[in-house]
């Protein structure tokens, strides 16, 4: 039969068209970690004081988690503000609310930055943003760069299987270790980054998307020879609440990231292209090894079809482990956090496959919980912690969670 043949001649080179696509955007990630990440802290040295700095923390209405980050900034920094789109009082910022009048091309986070931009004076060198969430860490200034991003250390919250996709996604952004040396850096973490204030006031908010800080550091890159430094400080924001809020998360992230990909030059969307299939699609790479047995005629092709399938597979728990790393976690608790590698790469990969099948066109926050939930459900952490100066080193440690406790108690 002709339709069968012509199946038979097709389905191989579906097999390695499938294969090449992820194996580049892997290979790329290699070659960020370990080639392009050298001389990732030459300019690390830090040139700009707390004095440099404006702190904005964006909210729309929760005033009881972003008091306990406000509570968390250095006291040297003089000039926090606090943009908000409802009145609330906060402790230690100057609080500006978004007028319901005020429109532009953008919206929600989006247009509240932007409005800050035209309205909120501001006399320092560096704009840094952070989210509502974001708990600063060993923060005493910037190194002289004009995009700087400060590593996360997502902290548990409630839900171990939100934790254990923060930890792996962790892992995977070690790949941010090679973004200094690209002229378009692939993304940018919003809850922690600097800017120059003199670029981000040229280049402004004012475009209509779900991924305002990837967006952002895109069109400052087209506009200008773009400085970018890495901060590997770990700064600390929530993990998800509940595997429903991730999924949407990871959803709009995809979105914006698909709808965005037009301000990239040509050169660099082949590798955005093969970056998304390879996220949304990442739980399906053991699947290949099997069909190339099934499917491949020729024994050669299905041993190096297998080899390469599996090497890639075998990538996931690189990631993982770099997360466990990141996250100071005992050796003991390795093994565990490995076995579970295959449900963190499915579960973090399913909002980003319902992004790119159906993208969300409208914003959805992510739910934050109070700073007293996060001291309950964290065995090393003190009620007050937070709040305490002092209390910010627990939490760069981590290392006896309630999410490692119930593990071994089961």
């Amino acid at each position: 039969m002709v339709w069968f043949g012509s199946i038979q001649f097709l389905l191989p080179i579906l097999l390695w068209t499938a294969l090449a696509l992820y194996g580049f955007s892997s290979l790329w990630w290699l070659l960020e970690t370990l080639v392009l990440s050298r001389g990732w802290k030459s300019n690390s040295t830090e040139v700009w004081g707390l004095d440099d700095i404006q702190v904005r923390i964006l909210t729309i209405d929760a005033e009881a988690v972003v008091q306990p980050t406000v509570d968390v900034i250095p006291d040297n920094v003089t000039d926090v503000r606090v943009i908000a789109e409802a009145d609330i009082a906060i402790d230690g910022a100057t609080v500006h609310i978004v007028p319901d009048e005020f429109t532009c091309d953008a919206t929600n986070k989006g247009r509240a930055v932007e409005w800050a931009r035209r309205n909120v004076e501001c006399n320092k060198e560096y704009v840094l943003y952070l989210d509502e969430d974001t708990l600063v860490t060993e923060f005493t200034g910037l190194p002289d760069a004009d995009f700087i991003q400060f590593t996360e250390k997502p902290i548990y919250t409630g839900s171990r299987l939100t934790y254990l996709c923060e930890v792996f996604r962790t892992g995977y952004q070690f790949e941010q270790l090679g973004f200094h040396r690209l002229s378009y850096p692939l993304y940018a973490w919003g809850g922690g980054f600097a800017i120059r204030h003199e670029i981000e006031q040229a280049i402004g908010w004012d475009v209509a998307t779900v991924t305002e800080d990837t967006n952002l550091i895109w069109r400052a890159a087209k506009e200008y020879d773009l400085t970018y430094q890495l901060v590997d400080n770990r700064f600390r924001n929530q993990a998800p609440p509940s595997v429903k809020s991730m999924l949407n998360q990871r959803r709009r992230w995809m979105s914006g990231t698909v709808k965005d990909g037009y301000t990239l030059p040509l050169l660099y969307r082949p590798l955005q292209f093969t970056r998304v299939i390879s996220w949304a699609f990442s739980p399906f790479v053991p699947l290949l090894a099997i069909a190339s047995y099934l499917l491949l005629d020729t024994a050669p092709s299905v041993e190096l079809y297998s080899l390469i399938s599996t090497g890639l597979f075998s990538l996931l728990f690189v990631y993982m482990f770099l997360g466990v790393i990141a996250y100071q976690k005992h050796p003991i608790l390795w093994p565990i956090f490995l076995l579970l590698t295959p449900l963190a790469v499915v579960l973090h990969a399913v909002g980003a496959l319902w992004g790119v099948v159906l993208p969300v066109e409208e914003f959805e926050v992510t739910k934050k919980v109070t700073a007293e939930t996060v001291e309950e459900v964290n065995e090393s952490l003190a009620e007050g912690d937070i709040q305490d100066h002092d209390g910010t080193e627990r939490l760069l440690r981590e290392s006896n969670d309630e999410f490692e406790t119930q593990v071994f108690d089961e």
